[in-house]
């Protein structure tokens, strides 16, 4: 089993059950607040989440900027992007998570399932998109 460290927005329930399903298939986890992590020192770090994915999807698509228009992921381009989630932590898709100096961005069951070699396939619930999107009351940071 892997140690994870594990970076989260506290109190999100969805964090909360990532957590929870990597604890009880054995893992052990370093937890940290995503939203207080010093990241205007660690570009590099932060920007390094994202791999190869497409800068649209480095963005946590139920943040009230990206929800309401402010921010159009679409059209940002790497550095704008890095410079966004800085300034605002709550823009980043979570959770970010590192397992022996390799790291990722999200919670893709399917991606999840291959880098800890754990089944997922029971999973029937989406565990990425913010369980509170169809209420009018967003979380706070």
């Amino acid at each position: 089993m892997a140690t994870i460290h594990f970076y989260e927005k506290p109190g999100c329930i969805n964090n909360t059950r990532q957590k929870n399903l990597l604890i009880d298939a054995g893992h052990a986890l370093i937890v940290y607040d995503l939203l207080k992590q010093p990241w205007n020192q660690e570009r590099d770090k932060l920007r390094s989440f994202f791999g190869d994915m497409p800068v649209k999807h480095w963005f946590n698509q139920s943040a009230p900027a990206i929800k309401n228009g402010e921010i159009d992921p679409e059209i940002i381009n790497e550095f704008q992007a890095i410079e966004l989630m800085v300034a605002t932590p709550l823009l980043i898709r979570r959770p970010l998570m590192e397992v022996n100096g390799q790291r990722c961005s999200g919670f893709d069951a399917e991606h999840i399932q291959v880098w800890l070699d754990m089944c997922m396939d029971h999973i029937q619930v989406d565990l990425e998109t913010c369980p509170k999107q169809q209420e009018s009351k967003a979380c706070k940071p």
